[in-house]
């Protein structure tokens, strides 16, 4: 370890349902690097942890202030980003062959190192897992592609793709319009899907070739389309795979990118006769993470961002707006010119003892509104930008 522990200021959850900032105490080990943090991105996971006393964020990017002894791959003032997977044991089958975000000693977000994420003053974390953002790439920019950006985009470089396919991409929202932007910039023919067609103009300024508005009717199968090769669920709900059953090539892909409570329910016989692959995925790997951002520098791949200030206030704004469904389509928080002279860090204790004290809110369901339609769900979104069923 270095030598002095160092304090700084995290944004965690609450029983309350509150975002409270927290004093957190780490020492900065051989391989560690202490990054102040500029930027974090805000996405659907952090809307379910506010409920959980744990450090918010997992899309952040900042400057290292402090390295350890070991450190080699990073220098004190290099800008670096940081997504969902913070540690892998890096010794076992998964890690030895390039697949260390799958390592079965992981530590990711929400499931390990509770006490830091992204929206905080500063965070400490291994080297191997902080990524080098490009000179001509702004922070604002990045934060999102740390796990938005490396969803779609891992997911896609790790199954393999041509630039003669066609890809389709179900839901027009945060996840949606940055998978829309990969598969034109690889060179695919993009097919978005909507409930709305509002989004049609912005789908088409994203780089869809194509926009279809999907039909509501029960037992409605979509036709009329060439088929699709890969198809990208970014949508805030599933959706009915029976629609799609004809305009899916034999031997297709479906990403199932966002996460849902309820199984993926497919048609049993389709699956077999047509050879298609439900295939998951979780995030880029670190390779993966470099290339993307390679990629977006080269092909000017942006997310469309909401700024807000990186205070308590700013993060309760973001998370209102995003399960409201009014977002358009990544929310940022930003350090810079945040005015947090009204905000006292609290003890972690303090903050146990606040949760246990605290009448926790009942939440049976949760209502989301998207293009001004209320939804009631409750289901879960780890990837993408609201909750449950709504417009996409």
């Amino acid at each position: 370890m270095t030598a002095d522990p160092v304090q700084f200021v995290t944004y965690c959850g609450s029983k309350a349902n509150r975002v409270v900032p927290v004093k957190t105490t780490r020492s900065v080990g051989p391989n560690d690097c202490l990054v102040e943090v500029t930027h974090s991105g805000y996405c659907a996971t952090d809307t379910y942890f506010t409920a959980v006393p744990m450090g918010l964020g997992h899309e952040g990017v900042g400057v290292i202030r402090r390295v350890g002894p070991a450190v080699k791959q990073h220098k004190v003032g290099d800008r670096v980003g940081w997504g969902f997977v913070h540690e892998a044991c890096f010794n076992c089958k998964q890690c030895l062959s390039g697949g260390e975000i799958y390592c079965l000693k992981r530590k990711i977000y929400g499931f390990g190192n509770l006490d830091q994420g992204s929206l905080a003053t500063h965070a400490i974390w291994d080297e191997n897992f902080l990524f080098p953002i490009p000179d001509a790439m702004s922070s604002s920019v990045a934060a999102p592609l740390m796990c938005a950006g490396a969803s779609v985009f891992g997911s896609l470089q790790q199954r393999g793709y041509k630039s003669t396919d066609r890809c389709g991409v179900v839901g027009i929202g945060g996840l949606g319009h940055l998978a829309i932007q990969f598969a034109h910039k690889m060179g695919m023919e993009v097919v978005a899907f909507s409930t709305t067609e509002a989004k049609r103009a912005e789908a088409t300024a994203f780089g869809a070739d194509e926009f279809v508005v999907i039909p509501r009717e029960p037992g409605t199968r979509l036709s009329g389309i060439r088929r699709i090769d890969h198809l990208l669920i970014c949508s805030t709900a599933q959706p009915d795979y029976h629609l799609f059953l004809d305009i899916l090539e034999p031997r297709a892909t479906i990403y199932p990118l966002t996460a849902f409570e309820k199984d993926v329910t497919y048609p049993h016989l389709d699956l077999i006769f047509s050879g298609v692959t439900i295939q998951g995925t979780m995030i880029a790997t670190k390779q993966g993470f470099i290339d993307m951002l390679k990629f977006c520098v080269q092909h000017n791949i942006k997310p469309a961002n909401q700024e807000y200030p990186m205070t308590v206030a700013g993060i309760e704004a973001c998370n209102t707006d995003l399960k409201a469904g009014t977002m358009r389509y990544r929310g940022v928080l930003v350090a810079e010119g945040a005015d947090r002279s009204s905000e006292t860090a609290i003890e972690p204790e303090a903050n146990t003892k606040a949760e246990a004290e605290a009448e926790p809110e009942t939440v049976t369901e949760i209502t989301v509104v998207v293009d001004g339609e209320k939804n009631g769900t409750n289901g879960t979104n780890g990837t993408n930008g609201a909750n449950g069923k709504a417009e996409v």
